[in-house]
């Protein structure tokens, strides 16, 4: 018996995880079902929705073709107005220019070296100066190369005496032979004699020019104009004619070349536009491209082309007059190889893969087709269905369709919310530089939270303050200082105030009575501000806050005139009110 129940117990639970495993089929077989009839009813729907569209006959074209313009608020939606900046089809002269990258090379170089040996007793140039030509450089010891050239004069002096003598006994004997008295043999022996000595005389003037030479050497001069570079031999240096680095490099730099390189493509061109005598002109720009240095022309064409690179070299002169321009330097170079004349023109920025939007009257925007030129600068040459004075989207292409509706912005709202926002922060800084330095530091340590509410805060207390507060002079004072007029004031009783208010704005006293106040009394407050306080006029500055501002240190008053208008206000207020009321009674409400 144990035995039976022992082999038939392992059947039942069999049973039921046989039954467990065939549920969950069926469960797995249903959900598959279920999935696969929602995806076909999904897509059955998405292509009876694009064919609706599709035979609407929408204008939109591309990958968004089945959305109608006014079919949801999506991003290219027609309903949506798009902001865009635009700019206009102009026709105008555009430049065919090569862009390259030259080296500006000095047009004349010189190592200016002693020519004659001996001591450098002085040096009379300035590192980095501009010389001109034949300016003395240096100067060398000259003792020797006058001694020299004494020593040649003296020589000179006593041959000429000789040569002087014998042409004198020439011609004494030649008398006597006319007179038949003396032999000819020695009239031709004092003749040959007198050549010899002219012949000395030649010599001597010779060595003598020599030692004048010699001894001009001795002033260092500039062959050529140009700028000077770093001295290289100091005074008390023997210097020579051997020596390698001289005594200064000089370059001359007006006028200056540049040397640059464009592909020979351009060359026959080039030549064309020389041999007609035509100009090539050739313009400088820095590192960044973002400033013109210099303009010049096209002086000469390398005699062969580079055959590793394709391209020809080209040398240009610039005038250099103020002297920016040196040796060396890196620049960006546009070569101007043709001129275009009379074409029509679009911004760079409206052109994007050979399409443009042109704005229409309606406001809205459609695709133009356009075959790309040349580029000058920030437009671009093209050609395709445009008129002159039309405009083309330039900012803002991304989000545009056919046929979406568009608001032309202004170009300059952006530059001038930039500049708005500049102005603000520079008022915050000023703001966080008046505050005392406790306060900055418990700034510093609070969260973002906790900052706001309490910059919240500090301008909800001067709004109030300056809301709740009579028009006293120092309110009036502070008014003034900020750039608004002070109020005028109104007269003493509030029913005639009340009564003829637009006769209290056009017939405002110019100052109100001040009345006497006893000593240690605190000044007396302003009458009411009338309720149009835009129609006041500007006033000057009140002495008392003349006197207040003179009375600032300069730091202080500088931060003081940096706060927003109501922080200057209530805080020039504040000092006023703290100041000691005067003996002689309190002074008029400020205008």
């Amino acid at each position: 018996m144990p035995l039976n129940r022992s082999l038939t117990r392992p059947q039942r639970p069999a049973r039921l995880q046989s039954g467990k495993l065939r549920w969950i089929s069926a469960l797995l077989l249903a959900s598959v079902a279920l999935a696969a009839v929602g995806g076909g009813a999904w897509w059955w729907k998405q292509r009876q929705d694009a064919a609706a569209a599709a035979s609407a006959g929408g204008a939109a074209t591309g990958p968004n073709a089945a959305r109608k313009p006014g079919s949801g608020p999506g991003r290219f939606g027609g309903g949506n107005v798009q902001p865009v900046s635009v700019g206009s089809v102009q026709r105008g002269d555009v430049r065919v220019v090569v862009s390259a990258i030259g080296t500006m090379s000095a047009r004349a170089t010189a190592v200016v070296r002693a020519k004659v040996g001996g001591e450098l007793t002085s040096v009379r140039f300035k590192e980095g100066d501009e010389v001109r030509t034949g300016q003395v450089l240096a100067e060398i010891d000259a003792r020797s190369y006058q001694a020299a050239l004494s020593q040649a004069q003296g020589t000179l002096q006593r041959d000429q005496a000789l040569l002087k003598n014998a042409q004198l006994d020439l011609k004494r004997y030649q008398d006597l032979l006319a007179r038949d008295s003396i032999a000819s043999q020695q009239v031709d022996t004092q003749a040959a004699l007198v050549r010899q000595l002219e012949g000395t005389v030649a010599s001597d003037q010779a060595q003598v020019d020599a030692a004048r030479l010699q001894l001009s050497y001795t002033q260092v001069t500039a062959p050529f104009a140009g700028r000077l570079g770093l001295r290289q031999a100091d005074r008390g240096n023997v210097v020579g004619p051997s020596d390698a680095n001289g005594i200064v490099t000089i370059n001359q730099v007006r006028p200056i070349d540049a040397a640059f390189s464009v592909p020979e493509a351009h060359l026959p061109q080039m030549r064309r536009r020389m041999a007609a005598g035509e100009e090539l002109s050739v313009e400088l720009w820095d590192r960044d491209s973002r400033r013109q240095l210099a303009k010049g022309r096209v002086v000469a064409l390398d005699n062969a082309i580079d055959s590793a690179t394709g391209t020809i070299k080209v040398k240009a002169a610039f005038a250099n007059e103020d002297g920016a321009l040196y040796p060396n330097q890196f620049v960006n170079v546009r070569l101007q190889v043709n001129l275009l004349q009379g074409v029509l023109t679009v911004p760079a920025t409206a052109v994007q893969n050979n399409y443009v939007y042109l704005v229409q009257e309606d406001s809205s925007v459609t695709q133009r087709r356009i075959r790309v030129g040349v580029t000058d600068g920030d437009r671009v040459s093209v050609e395709g269905e445009l008129r002159e004075g039309e405009q083309v989207v330039t900012d803002g292409i991304d989000r545009l369709r056919e046929g979406a509706k568009v608001a032309v912005i202004d170009a300059g709202a952006v530059t001038r919310a930039d500049q708005a926002a500049q102005d603000q922060a520079a008022q915050r800084r000023a703001f966080m530089a008046s505050l005392p330095p406790d306060v900055r530091e418990k700034l510093q340590k609070m969260s973002p939270e906790e900052r706001r509410a309490f910059l919240r805060e500090r301008r909800a207390q001067m709004g109030a303050s300056g809301a709740a507060a009579p028009a006293s002079a120092a309110s009036a004072a502070a008014s003034s200082v900020s750039g608004v007029g002070a109020p005028a004031a109104a007269p003493a009783s509030a029913p005639q105030a009340s009564a003829a208010p637009q006769q209290q704005r056009s017939e405002a006293p110019p100052r109100a009575a001040a009345p006497q106040a006893s000593p240690g009394a605190a000044p007396p407050a302003a009458p009411a501000a009338p309720a149009d306080r835009s129609s006041a006029p500007p006033r000057g500055i009140p002495p008392q806050v003349k006197a207040l501002l003179d009375q600032m240190p300069a730091d202080e008053r500088a931060r003081v005139m940096a706060l927003p208008q109501e922080e200057r206000r209530a805080y020039i207020r504040e000092r006023l009110q703290q100041q000691p009321p005067s003996q002689g009674g309190a002074a008029s409400p400020a205008r």
